[in-house]
Parts: structure tokens; C-alpha cells; sequence
């Protein structure tokens, strides 16, 4: 089935095309019974007006754009993003406008998608994310002087406008618990090392752990099978972690697999804690000790500030709140 048209339109109401158009636009040139006639078909077969078309005419599309740079198979798997595009929906939803999502390989042709919809009136402004060091990427969304909101901290956001979260204040609370529980030696499995966010991470963790017996940070690709991998060379080395910390539920639930192959037992052998809590961190058992933060409240605020600059509002960089630790079954002291 096509698309209705204004040409299906003028047909049933007996019109011209041009009065139909002026019909539909609030344009003066026709009356007002034939403009509720006009407007009337419209409704009954379903037109709605080209996106592509009122952009040439500087009209918004209402709709904004999200890239992300991920394989598509792990986003799938990724609870993380899943939360924080719902709550971008629930708040653009709510002013009816669209979000455009799509994969891809790498940030230069992230860059060319967004220069693709801006140019082509697709899109409103977009939302970036996993912000890395030196992000190419900013710069050339600067020059393109489209409206957009980076998900990250604010030190390596350029001008653009950012909503961020303390890390190195999570980082130092995780811990610090843990070694008010006895833990001497802790590890990390990160993410990737160019985010911003694990950078952050990476010197918290190395300056809160300073005097520890053991306090290393292992990176990977956010994967369980790469946390799993992590997990199995930690706990192999002689001198073995007794608590570890994931930067995502993903790989701490692989993590917490590994230890039971390995025949330990968690939390008596090895204590485990898992970055953004989920559903998944609450079904395994025992149930993962998680850093909480309410995602899709921090989607909906990045689509707030975006909503607000497409409108013309000068609005400045978010501080979110931070992750807090939850304790679950999965920490405890270490073995004696």
C-alpha cells in the first residue's frame, strides 16, 4: 500500500491540489467548509505530511538522533542501553517526537550519520554517547552547530551541553566497603580504556585502593565472554583477588559463573560486585551486590536538555546523581 497523498486528497474533495495545500497548511485561499472537508479526508485515509518535505520549508522534524557505536549483538544483551532509550522515548514521546536510532561502525561514520539527517532535516538535534578521550566527534558536531547533548563528563564534552554522574565517587564508596569487610586484595574488570567514563574509573580505583595488597584493573569489551576470560586469569594467578568489581552485570554474572566452575564459593571465597544494577544482578544467586542509579531517569533528563536547546533555551551541563552501592548476597568478608 502507498502512501496517501494530497493528490488523494483534492480527488475525494473534488479540489485542486492547491487548495488542498492551502487547507492543510492554515493558509488563507479557501473556506472554511472546504478547509473541514479537506482536513476531514485527510484524517479518514490517513495522510500525514512529508517530514522530508516540511524540513525544505524549515519546519522541525521532530524527531532527534541516536548513533551508537556498539555491535549490534551486544547491544541486544546490554541492559544499560536498553533503560536509558527508554527513558528517552518516555520523555520525547510525551512531545511527540520520534527518536532515530541507528548502528554503527565506527565514530567516522557515526559523524556521517549525523551530518546526513541534520543536512536532510531528519533530525532536531541528537544525543551522543559513550564519550571517549579526545573524541573526534565533538569537534565536529561543534562545526555543525546542530543541537546536542553528549551522555558524559562534561571535562572532554567540548561546548556541547552534558548530563554525567560523579564515577570516582561510586569507585571510592564500592572500596571502601569492601575493605571495611576485610578485603586486601581487589580487582577490576572494566570496559573499554578510550571511554571517558572508564578513565575516570580506572584513576579512582588505582587512588582508592593505594596500600592494597592487590589492586589491579583488567580491560575488556564489555562482553560476558570477555569478563569470563578476565575472571578465569584473576582467579588463576597465585596471589588471587578476593573481591572483584565489573563495570557492568553482564560480565559479573559471567564472573560469578567462572567462580562456581572454579569451584569457589561466593561470597566465602570471592566477594563480587557489579556496575548499574538490573534485573539480571537480582535473579542470579546469590543475588549481586550492585552500584544502583535510575537509568531511564537519566535518559529522560539528557532528552530534557535536548528538547530545551532545540527550543532555543540556554540550559548548561547536568550532574546527575551518582550510583549508589547496594548490598546483596554477593559480598561478605574474605576467607581467614
Amino acid at each position: 500500500m502507498r502512501r496517501p497523498t494530497i493528490a488523494d486528497i483534492a480527488r475525494q474533495a473534488g479540489v485542486s491540489k492547491g487548495a488542498v495545500s492551502y487547507a492543510l497548511n492554515g493558509q488563507p485561499g479557501v473556506s472554511e467548509t472546504t478547509r473541514a472537508r479537506i482536513l476531514a479526508i485527510a484524517d479518514e485515509i490517513g495522510w500525514r505530511p512529508n517530514s522530508a518535505a516540511r524540513a525544505l520549508n524549515g519546519a522541525r522534524a521532530n524527531a532527534v538522533g541516536l548513533a551508537l557505536c556498539r555491535p549490534a549483538r551486544i547491544l541486544g544483551m546490554e541492559p544499560f542501553f536498553m533503560e536509558l532509550i527508554s527513558g528517552l522515548e518516555g520523555e520525547l514521546s510525551a512531545r511527540s517526537c520520534a527518536l532515530m536510532l541507528q548502528v554503527v561502525r565506527d565514530h567516522e561514520a557515526e559523524t556521517a550519520v549525523y551530518h546526513r539527517w541534520w543536512g536532510e532535516g531528519r533530525i532536531d538535534g541528537a544525543i551522543v554517547v559513550d564519550l571517549h578521550m579526545d573524541d573526534p566527534r565533538i569537534p565536529a558536531l561543534e562545526a555543525l552547530d546542530m543541537p546536542a547533548v553528549v551522555i558524559g563528563h562534561p571535562s572532554e564534552s567540548g561546548s556541547l551541553v552534558s548530563v554525567w554522574s560523579d564515577e570516582e565517587a561510586a569507585v571510592r564508596e564500592t572500596v571502601e566497603y569492601l575493605v571495611a569487610l576485610g578485603h586486601r586484595r581487589i580487582a577490576r574488570v572494566a570496559g573499554l580504556p578510550k571511554l571517558v567514563h572508564t578513565a575516570i574509573r580506572d584513576r579512582a580505583f588505582s587512588e582508592a585502593g593505594a596500600g592494597l595488597d592487590l589492586c589491579v584493573t583488567v580491560h575488556t569489551d564489555y562482553t560476558g565472554e570477555e569478563g569470563a576470560r578476565a575472571t578465569r586469569r584473576l582467579l588463576s594467578a597465585p596471589h588471587r583477588p578476593t573481591a572483584i568489581v565489573y563495570d557492568n552485570d553482564i560480565m559479573a554474572v559471567a564472573g560469578l559463573s567462572v567462580a562456581q566452575e572454579m569451584l569457589l564459593s561466593v561470597p566465602a571465597d570471592l566477594s563480587i560486585v557489579a556496575w548499574d544494577d538490573s534485573p539480571l544482578s537480582q535473579v542470579v544467586r546469590p543475588p549481586l551486590t550492585a552500584l544502583s542509579r535510575d537509568i531511564p531517569a537519566y535518559g529522560a533528563h539528557a532528552a530534557q536538555l535536548l528538547l530545551a536547546l532545540i527550543d532555543g533555551t540556554s540550559v548548561t551541563a547536568l550532574e546527575d546523581q551518582a550510583a549508589r552501592l547496594n548490598p546483596r548476597g554477593s559480598t561478605g568478608p574474605p576467607p581467614a
